[in-house]
């Protein structure tokens, strides 16, 4: 049961067996992906792929609990009420249309979803615009809060960057679109690449990439970098892989942390590619069940620190807000966090969905999320 929720958490959906999950995956099976057997045509090669699994650098530990304890987290993850849920409307921001790329910003659209303006160019993370994040249009993790903006009113966009083939971090319907209205050329690890072109992306905008292998993008460096995480969208475990990236512009440098638990290769990443001038990082979902797939909030301002000039450099929550993954409190997340950034001296911003950040003109916060 353990294992059920730590997928459900992860974005697998791992919802039932029998008649039951027949009829609440109908229709979706182009969702699951590509097979096993095409994504090793591609991941084999790979140092981390052993067995026919990628492996994490530092193995993720295991938690014991009882039969009781698991039944009791499956259940508040699944229909948790009260403080597990916002106690009002999110508020969104619409976000501007017909603003130029600048040199450094972000605007944020909920969960891990951004787009990234990095020295003239525009990066799209993890984006994810359908309802659910599940295999299912009706099971499955629902949004607390609409999309800020539909997609088709996104700016154009140079990159698209995967992190890994979760369902809260890649999803079909908007990958579909996004390769329909947009050119941008798609970043993924290696075997994500496998479902695009499941999904009729063009291989020449696809570059798939393996831990520290480097994509480029005009005089824009796109590193696959590594994470502490797990993959999967159904049975097969771990056959893609997950990463972090950093995007090392002429002038400015962004690291994007995707989804991840706490891990040294923070320290190895921020010595090589760094120091970064923005980071997002995620904050939430955490439980003890899973200590090392998920950063708690002051694992988040750690793991910045490592990557920045003492701490210098803006920090930007995500993997909060927009869908319940896990049992916490819905605002936990980033309470602890501005507490230990307080604690840590480090700048964080607090940006609404659909609220564009720029480093040079960030306010003072508003608690927004308090209702």
């Amino acid at each position: 049961m353990l294992r059920g929720a730590v997928r459900f958490v992860g974005g697998t959906a791992t919802l039932a067996t029998g008649g039951w999950l027949l009829r609440a995956l109908h229709g979706a099976p182009a969702a699951l992906g590509a097979g096993p057997g095409a994504i090793a045509a591609v991941a084999g090669a790979s140092p981390h792929f052993h067995e026919g699994a990628f492996v994490n650098l530092e193995p993720a530990s295991g938690v014991s609990l009882s039969a009781q304890e698991q039944a009791i987290l499956l259940r508040d993850v699944l229909l948790g009420r009260g403080t597990a849920r916002p106690g009002g409307p999110i508020p969104l921001v619409t976000p501007t249309v017909g603003l130029e790329a600048t040199d450094l910003a972000v605007t944020w659209y909920g969960h891990s979803s951004a787009v990234i303006e990095v020295d003239g160019y525009r990066v799209l993370a993890d984006p994810v615009w359908s309802d659910r994040c599940s295999p299912s249009d009706v099971v499955g993790p629902q949004r607390l809060h609409p999309v800020p903006a539909p997609l088709e009113a996104l700016p154009a966009i140079d990159a698209v960057i995967i992190s890994h083939d979760h369902y809260d971090h890649l999803d079909i319907d908007t990958i579909r679109q996004l390769a329909r209205t947009q050119r941008a050329v798609f970043f993924v690890p290696l075997g994500v690449g496998s479902h695009l072109r499941e999904w009729q992306v063009p291989e020449n905008r696809i570059v798939e990439l393996d831990w520290g292998q480097a994509g480029h993008l005009g005089d824009l460096k796109l590193v696959c970098t590594p994470a502490r995480h797990f993959s999967g969208r159904f049975l097969a475990r771990n056959t893609t892989l997950w990463s972090s990236w950093a995007l090392l512009g002429p002038r400015h440098r962004v690291f994007f942390g995707g989804d991840t638990g706490y891990t040294s290769s923070f320290t190895d990443i921020g010595a090589e590619h760094g120091p970064f001038d923005l980071t997002l990082m995620p904050v939430g979902a955490y439980h003890s069940g899973w200590p090392d797939i998920h950063m708690n909030p002051e694992e988040a301002i750690r793991a910045h620190q490592d990557m920045t000039d003492s701490g210098k450099g803006l920090f930007v929550p995500i993997h909060w807000a927009t869908f319940r993954l896990a049992p916490h409190p819905w605002s936990e997340p980033i309470e602890r966090m501005l507490t230990a950034a307080a604690g840590a001296n480090v700048s964080a911003a607090v940006p609404r969905p659909g609220e564009r950040v720029d480093p040079a003109l960030v306010a003072e916060i508003d608690q927004w999320w308090r209702f």
